[in-house]
């Protein structure tokens, strides 16, 4: 059992499991039909009000970190990605953003794996 994280404009791997968006916004540019995602889950996403804080700045990174945690510690969604990885095994967290190492899929994979 495993999550991993992946650009959501990217090809989709052949043993990605499940394809979880993970952003609130859908991405720009991207048709659905094109996209490959099985969920939109836009619930787990960070708050609108983080979304804003940390608009993709490397520097304000450990912040945006701690403080989504904490949203993920009190949000019932978590549940649902962690049921997805038992029925399928693998669940790609999807993320439209182009910053590969500093994005909510990659919090969020560390969270759900005790990271």
């Amino acid at each position: 059992m495993t999550f991993t994280v992946a650009r959501v404009y990217d090809p989709p791997a052949d043993d990605g499991g499940a394809r979880v968006l993970v952003d609130r916004l859908w991405p720009r540019g991207l048709a659905k039909a094109d996209a490959h995602v099985d969920l939109w889950l836009k619930e787990v996403a960070p708050s609108t009000d983080l979304r804003k804080v940390f608009h993709h700045d490397p520097d304000l990174f450990p912040e945006f970190t701690r403080r989504y945690r904490a949203e993920l510690d009190a949000n019932p969604a978590v549940d649902q990605l962690r049921e997805l990885e038992r029925e399928h095994g693998t669940v790609t967290l999807l993320y439209g953003a182009k910053d590969t190492e500093h994005n909510q899929a990659v919090v969020l994979r560390d969270y759900l794996t005790g990271g």
